[in-house]
């Protein structure tokens, strides 16, 4: 990956619906170039997959889980990911093991999908922030 790779990865963060022409014309490049850097980036796995953030007016919150220490943590964020409001499962480094980026429909929703992981026999505890609001950098 080089700078222009990464000139590109920035602008798809911000919007990763912006047309290959206009990636182009901010970084000074054709739009054949970019189309070919893009399908390269996505056949290396660089990048994973493309998304949509969106502002629903439901409940967002960060849902910080740490497990017993001799838990595989790769299993449990697979079974997590796959649960319909979990938007993100990131493994992390700190106290905390794995943080669940949530939208729920409402604070109903919130608290069972924190109960659904307390209830799993490897989670040793559950701490819960809400998300107020958010900007795109």
């Amino acid at each position: 990956m080089d700078e222009l790779d990464r000139e590109i990865l920035d602008i798809l963060r911000r919007d990763a619906r912006t047309p290959y022409t206009e990636i182009a014309e901010q970084v000074g490049t054709s739009e054949g170039t970019i189309r070919n850097r893009v399908e390269g980036m996505v056949e290396s796995g660089v990048i994973e997959r493309f998304t949509v953030a969106t502002r629903t007016g439901n409940v967002k919150a960060m849902i910080e889980i740490t497990v017993d220490v001799d838990v595989h943590t790769g299993g449990l964020t697979e079974q997590m990911a796959k649960w319909e409001e979990v938007d993100f499962v990131w493994q992390v480094s700190g106290e905390e093991d794995i943080v669940l980026v949530v939208d729920t429909t409402d604070t109903r929703g919130l608290n069972d999908l924190i109960s659904r992981a307390r209830e799993m026999e490897e989670v040793m505890s559950t701490t819960t922030q809400l998300i107020l609001d958010e900007w795109r950098g």
